[in-house]
């Protein structure tokens, strides 16, 4: 199978599985990606989940070029038609719980796309990453010219984009394109235990979190402010911030149940 899914606990991973091509996504692949978001969304038992890759030469290097041809239909029809043709990031928006990216290898292209729709993520050592397309008269198509420079700022997202440089780990890591980074043979490790310290808290405040600082992105930031005060009241008489106070107070661990 091109693409592996398991789910441990509140935990899922999701392995692409082509070591062979470099991780890179054919039709087969982005069908079974879009399939298993949907089933993800659909999970209320998951808290989190970790999307990640097989092998140690690559994370993803994109679309894979020998199987995928260009579409048939005309600019006006994909503009303006019925969608049919899938794309990278399908299915991912309906995700309402954390994606941490446990990346390893290059993270090239698309690949690095998919890395960027995260929410978090962590790299090993080795790990390379960049968005080369203007090198072959093309641009990120994936949305990479908008979320690098909302990740790492401005000026070093217009350096990776417009010369198509691809940086090492360290230099992934001082930009803040990765939290933090890992051995090799600690990646997966290292991503679970993160995972799950996530899914230890709160789901319900996990949620709101990531939606707020989702949305807050494009707000002004009064206006930001005003909204994490209307859902930090929202969730202020919630079992679970009650809950989580009284666990404080008898210095016990809180039992959450996203209510």
């Amino acid at each position: 199978m091109s693409l592996l899914y398991q789910a441990t606990n509140a935990v899922g991973v999701i392995t692409l599985n082509r070591p062979e091509a470099m991780n890179a996504i054919d039709p087969e692949t982005l069908t079974e990606l879009r399939d298993c978001w949907i089933r993800i969304s659909q999970d209320p038992k998951l808290r989190c989940v970790i999307l990640t890759a097989a092998g140690t030469r690559a994370f993803c290097t994109g679309s894979d070029l020998k199987k995928t041809m260009p579409p048939k239909e005309g600019i006006a029809q994909l503009t303006f038609g019925a969608e049919t043709t899938p794309h990278l990031l399908d299915g991912m928006d309906l995700v309402k719980i954390p994606i941490l990216c446990a990346i390893n290898g290059f993270a090239i292209g698309g690949g690095l796309e998919l890395a960027l729709a995260c929410d978090l993520r962590i790299a090993s050592q080795n790990a390379k990453f960049g968005l080369p397309e203007v090198c072959i008269g093309s641009i990120p198509g994936g949305a990479g010219t908008q979320r690098l420079p909302r990740i790492i700022g401005l000026s070093n997202a217009m350096h990776m984009l417009l010369t198509g440089t691809i940086v090492d780990a360290s230099e992934a890591h001082r930009v803040g394109l990765v939290s933090h980074l890992v051995d090799e043979a600690e990646l997966m490790s290292e991503a679970i235990a993160v995972a799950n310290r996530i899914a230890a808290n709160a789901p319900l405040s996990v949620r709101a979190i990531k939606k707020l600082v989702e949305e807050g992105m494009d707000m002004p930031l009064n206006h930001a402010i005003e909204h994490e005060a209307f859902v930090f009241g929202i969730l202020r008489d919630s079992h679970d911030r009650i809950e989580g106070r009284k666990a404080f107070q008898e210095k016990r661990k809180p039992t959450f149940e996203g209510r």
